[in-house]
């Protein structure tokens, strides 16, 4: 049914029509627009009426018709400021940011100066252009001008140096701003965010928060993921608190930004009673929630947050289903993981880079390299992260080789690997012990790509060095690095020490490594285990008292293991689980086995001063084994057997494994903190090389 038009008076004089179009481009109403431009064409009340031609120009442009706007802009002879504003805003206003600066530059052509109408608008085009040099001469402009003191000028000139991620001139520019207000220093924290400076935003914040200005939704939206990159958990509390007694906490983006702040400063807890706490949660919520809780190793509760999600009405989007795919490689949830890839086929979201490139990690992780491949083979587009992440698998799997081959044809391809594609490759050939090709690919980051080696690189290059024995070459790789060496490089120099009893090289690479991080407490369970190896009980002791004093503790070692989309969860010693009497059964029984088919227990790997009993008690306790009692007992002949461990594997239960494997006629993955170990008819996929 065709729109009536509006019943307008028989005659209107030009002040009245002026006065109508300025109310219609308030409503922002197109149609009634065009309707009263018929009329006073019709009327004749337009003919050679500069001023309603100008207000009518006005109206289209606000309104985002630049055609109409402009049509009716070259038909006027002489055209006021008023009329050239319009025409600057309503361009730059509508993505017309060229359009803008080039009516700009026909203003001053024309003899009209700029004002504190049109700079604004002429600046945020520049700004969204990045058109570094004709910004400034603008900014010469309003210098000239005087009108850089002008608050909304001023701020147009930091949100434009912002972009420009010149945010030395932006302050230069704050402060010659004569009344700033909280929009200017909203755009001076915002700038900072956006040129990664989030100390400098807080530090603007804090200024701000104790002036006379006041705090408005805006400037906490700016300053909050500042507090979260920098986990500063006392300002989000500071914060916090301000947001209660404004009662603005009904805003789902600060509680959204609040939460992410309290996960990234590991408040897990003030994150969970926030989260409980909002009525209003969407989507953003339960996305950072989900992902937050996997980050930070509670992948079981991210799972059970996920179906909680589900059960109340919420539709995942891609971020929150990358964000469980995450969740499910923590723990190896094949299982799940592969009924949410079902989901992902269902909706047809399985083909897109990210979430593919997230189902490429997630299968290698949990233990199933065939679906990696898989899932890599029919992604119709790959980008470099997905090169890598299959690079990555391989690695995680022992196959070197293979990962050496898809590096060299993501190569061929004409995908430039970047700083993680050489890390993934550089650790697979570690894992594989290919010192050769690790060698050349080292080699290359700096002879085909002209690019220095980053720590990581050289951190991958001396476990390989140490893990193949070439301790003396991997200490004189570090004394000759180009960077610093940093904590990853001494750990991996004392892990290679600890496999082949150096306690001399050991011992330095242990008082290099605390002189930069000296409560890691890694670095004191390798010492301590060195120590003990070489049964140098007083070295332990005094090893284990500094860490006591510290305030440090070794994690006591678990493992997961998914059986119907449930993860079981075991640690050292455990007898919580509600099995528990059937699962050392069990381990009974495998012992028996065991040792009627010639097997004995290596002892030299419990660490601690105790009887050689004592010691095979405290073996058979190692969370591994009970996670395969449990499976055992609960899974079909046959079925293969998918474990995860925090810790490396220690060399008797690698050994157990493997003779379990042979002794069920089962395969049994077990992911432990370095790779993935496939046993199978008593042999294991690393060769015994981990």
């Amino acid at each position: 049914m065709p729109l009536k038009p509006p019943k307008f008076p028989p005659t209107l004089n030009s002040l009245q029509c002026g006065n109508l179009v300025q109310s219609i481009t308030n409503l922002k109403s197109h149609q009634k627009g065009k309707q009263l431009h018929a009329y006073v064409i019709s009327t004749g009340v337009l003919i050679n009426n500069a001023y309603l031609a100008t207000r009518l120009c006005a109206m289209y442009a606000s309104n985002g018709r630049m055609a109409e706007a402009r049509l009716l802009f070259d038909g006027i002879a002489f055209k006021n400021s008023f009329l050239w504003n319009s025409m600057i805003r309503g361009y730059a206003s509508n993505g017309f940011s060229l359009d803008s600066i080039a009516m700009y530059r026909d203003m001053l052509r024309s003899g009209n100066n700029g004002d504190n109408f049109s700079y604004p608008f002429v600046l945020m085009a520049c700004g969204d252009l990045s058109l570094v040099q004709i910004g400034k001469r603008i900014h010469c402009d309003v210098i000239v001008s005087g009108y850089e003191p002008d608050v909304y000028v001023g701020n147009s000139l930091l949100a434009m140096y912002a972009k420009f991620g010149e945010m030395g001139v932006a302050r230069k520019v704050f402060g010659r701003i004569s009344e700033r207000d909280l929009t200017s220093w909203n755009t001076i924290i915002s700038g900072y965010m956006r040129n990664c400076d989030p100390g400098k935003a807080i530090s603007v914040f804090s200024v701000v928060a104790k002036g006379k200005e006041g705090l408005d939704q805006l400037t906490l939206v700016a300053v909050l993921p500042a507090c979260a990159n920098l986990s500063a958990l006392k300002q989000g509390k500071e914060i916090h608190a301000y947001i209660l007694r404004s009662g603005m906490e009904f805003n789902k983006i600060l509680m959204n930004s609040l939460i992410d702040v309290y996960i990234k400063s590991n408040f897990m807890m003030g994150s969970k009673r926030l989260f409980e706490r909002m009525d209003n949660k969407d989507t953003v919520s339960w996305n950072t929630m989900i992902s937050g809780l996997a980050c930070h190793g509670d992948a079981i509760e991210s799972l059970t947050l996920f179906h909680r999600m589900n059960h109340n009405g919420f539709v995942p989007d891609n971020v929150t289903l990358v964000a469980v795919l995450g969740a499910c490689d923590k723990v190896a949830a094949l299982q799940f993981g592969k009924s949410l890839h079902a989901y992902l086929i269902r909706k047809g979201l399985d083909k897109g880079v990210t979430v593919g490139t997230s189902l490429i990690d997630m299968y290698a992780k949990c233990g199933s390299l065939a679906c990696s491949c898989q899932v890599f083979d029919e992604m119709p587009i790959k980008n470099l992260i997905s090169w890598s992440a299959m690079i990555s698998g391989y690695g995680l799997h022992g196959k070197g080789q293979e990962a050496v081959e898809c590096f060299n044809e993501m190569k061929e391809k004409g995908i430039t690997p970047d700083r993680v594609t050489f890390t993934s490759v550089l650790s697979a050939c570690s894992h594989s012990g290919l010192s050769l090709e690790g060698k050349e690919i080292f080699h290359q980051i700096s002879t085909e790509y002209f690019k220095k080696p980053s720590v990581e690189h050289y951190a991958c290059m001396v476990d390989l060095l140490g893990r193949i024995g070439q301790l003396d070459e991997a200490y004189k790789l570090i004394m000759n690095m180009a960077v610093e060496p940093n904590i990853d490089v001494w750990a991996a120099l004392l892990s290679a020490c600890q496999i082949h009893h150096n306690v001399e090289l050991a011992e330095i690479a242990a008082h290099k490594a605390f002189e930069l991080k000296p409560k890691s407490v890694g670095i004191y369970v390798a010492l301590s285990n060195i120590y003990a190896k070489e049964k140098k009980w007083g070295a332990v002791r005094r090893v284990r008292d500094a860490a006591r004093y510290n305030g440090l503790r070794k994690p006591p070692g678990c493992s997961f293991v998914e059986l119907d989309m449930t993860i079981h969860r075991f640690l050292v010693g455990d007898k919580s689980h509600p099995q528990s009497q059937s699962i050392y059964a069990k381990l009974s029984e495998l012992r028996q086995q065991l040792k009627e088919s010639g097997y004995t227990p290596d002892s030299s790997v419990v660490l601690y001063e105790v009887e050689e009993d004592m010691k095979e008690n405290l073996l058979w306790d190692h969370s591994e084994r009970l996670a395969i009692a449990f499976s055992l007992l609960n899974t079909s002949p046959g079925m293969t057997i998918r474990i995860t461990k925090n810790l490396r594997v220690c060399s008797d239960c690698h050994n157990v494994t493997k003779l379990i494997s042979k002794l069920v006629g089962r395969e049994i993955i077990v992911r432990d903190a370095h790779r993935f170990h496939h046993f199978s008819n008593g042999s294991c996929s690393c060769h015994d090389f981990w």
